[in-house]
């Protein structure tokens, strides 16, 4: 459309000019001269118009395009230069934001908008003073808008000039008069500016104005804890006692301050005081318990003095499901898994289309029993199944049970619920999938599949591994293999794992003493690490010490590889027997 109307304006000016030439020469009257003024005139409102129906249709090349078009008309358009300001600023080109917005402020000085859109992306670009000037014009012009002095004051701090910033909240408490959050951010600038005095003035003020409020008294006395000044404190706390020696949150207040002066008993008999207090909400009350459990670990002390409290907790609110979810997480990190899952199952009863209990609960159960991961699996899946990480898990269960088909199964179906943004969970999934295509002796599939997995993520080293060795064992793609497998032993040049799988691609390419070097790491890293040594392992590093030269050593851990009773080589009975390397 915009094309056609560009078109039929250019020949309409094309003919008038002929016209015009023909008719009267090269000569030009005032009155051509008004009409074209009135042609620019029109055609600017009716481009800006239509800019103002795009944007509000979100057709913002349309936008784009009618707005260039103005400013091809007039150049010097403040709310043009702002609009295009605005488009520049949806499509993240903040360079030629900025310089609209400026020109736009330029032009029209006492318009609100565009200063205000000036400025604030003077703060975007660090560029301070220059938005403390937007800023001071601003507020000289609308000394009643509040929030422009919050913008200030920012300025002001973030220029570094912290009494600017100071006296522009100074100048904002005249106007709202005591505010907390604007005394709060007083006392953080004065604290800076080393001026404690001064800092706890400000919330003195809220003490001496409301004596009877003890929320101010206990402010305070908590800013004096966190600045180390624990006397101080303790004189506020005592005061603040007089008034309510009951308030959970003075009681919470003094238990942090037994916890600093090292009173672990006091510390304690306060918790208990505050969690037994029927004015403090269930939620204050775990935030508390967090707080101690999080105080616990951090100090290394035995965390078990916090199931006491738990229970008390739960005598207390025993319909509070939170509270299971909290309990479970303190038992987990105590290692009570059993304890651990029973709450975790109470919340996910109470809260089933909740993904967090199930999980949770699978915490407590995977690897170490696999029938069990395989029931909470089931369960979430029953009450939500579009959540792909129970499908995921459910899989992998059933692999390790060698429920090889199950596996896939499930494995192809939860797949389909993941979101395609989230690549490590795709190639995750796609990586098992090819684990189990090798396992059911699809290789072609699998090979595909490990593709597809990459193709999410590139760098997953489970996958490069288990894809690099399956081609090796089909002794296709060696030099692919050996770049993928070079990958991981790279990133983890320690992993028994990788370093056997590399050591065998080597092999297989018949580099036997490189190969040899890297799956004797294999073994030594996993004795080192206290690690199982599979009979596959054992059993490479037969074949590789025989052909290096070492028939002896090779048959003492082909023996080896045959004592573990895990073995499925076809050969290794053969090996022994013939003291000879036959190839799988």
């Amino acid at each position: 459309m915009y094309k056609k109307i560009r078109t039929v304006c250019i020949i309409s000016l094309v003919l008038a000019t002929t016209s015009s030439i023909f008719a009267q020469g090269s000569k030009s009257t005032s009155s051509q001269i008004d009409n074209t003024l009135f042609d620019n005139g029109r055609k600017f409102d009716y481009y800006f118009y239509e800019a103002m129906n795009a944007k509000a249709a979100n057709k913002y090349d349309d936008v784009y395009d009618y707005l260039k078009h103005c400013i091809a008309l007039d150049s010097t358009n403040a709310n043009v230069l702002y609009e295009l300001g605005n488009y520049f600023n949806s499509v993240d080109s903040k360079n030629k934001a900025l310089d609209h917005y400026r020109k736009a402020a330029n032009y029209d000085g006492d318009n609100y908008y565009y200063n205000m859109a000036y400025a604030s992306m003077c703060l975007e670009f660090k560029q301070y003073s220059d938005a403390i000037e937007q800023f001071e014009k601003l507020v000289s012009k609308n000394p009643d808008n509040t929030e422009l002095y919050v913008y200030l004051s920012e300025s002001y701090r973030l220029d570094g000039n912290l009494k600017g910033a100071i006296s522009a909240l100074d100048k904002l408490e005249q106007i709202v008069g005591l505010n907390e959050k604007i005394s709060l951010q007083k006392y953080q600038l004065y604290t800076l500016m080393n001026q404690e005095k001064k800092a706890f003035a400000e919330i003195q003020k809220y003490i001496d104005k409301y004596p009877t409020e003890i929320k101010y008294q206990i402010l305070l006395g908590d800013l004096y804890l966190q600045t180390g000044k624990t006397n101080e404190a303790f004189m506020v706390y005592s005061k603040a006692k007089s008034i309510d020696p009951d308030d959970p949150y003075l009681i919470s207040s003094m238990a942090e301050y037994y916890e600093q002066t090292k009173n672990k008993a006091a510390a304690e008999q306060e918790l208990q005081i505050a969690l037994l207090s029927p004015k403090m909400d269930i939620d204050t009350k775990l935030s508390i318990l967090a707080q101690y459990v999080g105080t616990l670990q951090r100090t290394q002390k035995d965390t078990q003095t916090a199931n006491v409290l738990f229970d008390t907790l739960m005598i207390q609110h025993p319909q509070e499901p939170k509270l299971n979810l909290m309990y479970g997480n303190l038992l987990s990190i105590q290692n009570k898994k059993d304890e651990a899952r029973f709450q975790y199952q109470l919340f996910a009863e109470a809260n089933p289309t909740n993904p967090i209990g199930w999980e949770q609960m699978l915490s407590t159960t995977f690897p170490d029993s696999l029938d069990l991961s395989i029931k909470v699996c089931n369960e979430a899946i029953s009450y939500i199944p579009e959540q792909p990480q129970f499908y995921f898990y459910l899989g992998v269960s059933e692999y390790l049970k060698e429920n090889y088909n199950d596996a896939l199964d499930t494995l192809l179906k939860g797949v389909e619920y993941v979101d395609e943004n989230n690549v490590g969970l795709l190639a995750n999934f796609y990586g098992q999938i090819g684990d189990l295509y090798h396992q059911l002796q699809k290789s072609d599939s699998a090979f595909i599949t490990y593709e597809k997995a990459l193709s999410y993520d590139p760098n997953n080293l489970g996958i490069l591994n288990n894809y690099s060795y399956y081609l090796s064992l089909a002794r296709k793609n060696l030099d692919k293999a050996e770049k993928m497998s070079s990958i991981t032993v790279k990133a983890e040049p320690s992993n028994p794992t990788y370093l056997d799988t590399y050591g065998w691609v080597l092999f297989e390419q018949g580099a036997y003493t490189i190969s040899k070097i890297y799956i004797e790491n294999a073994i030594k890293y996993s004795e080192e690490k206290k690690q199982d040594i599979s009979a596959e392992v054992f059993e490479h590093y037969g074949d590789v010490l025989f052909k290096t030269g070492d028939a002896e050593k090779a048959l003492e851990y082909w023996i080896k590889a045959k004592e573990k009773g895990d073995s499925k080589s076809k050969t290794l009975d053969k090996k022994i027997e013939t003291k000879t390397y036959i190839a799988k």
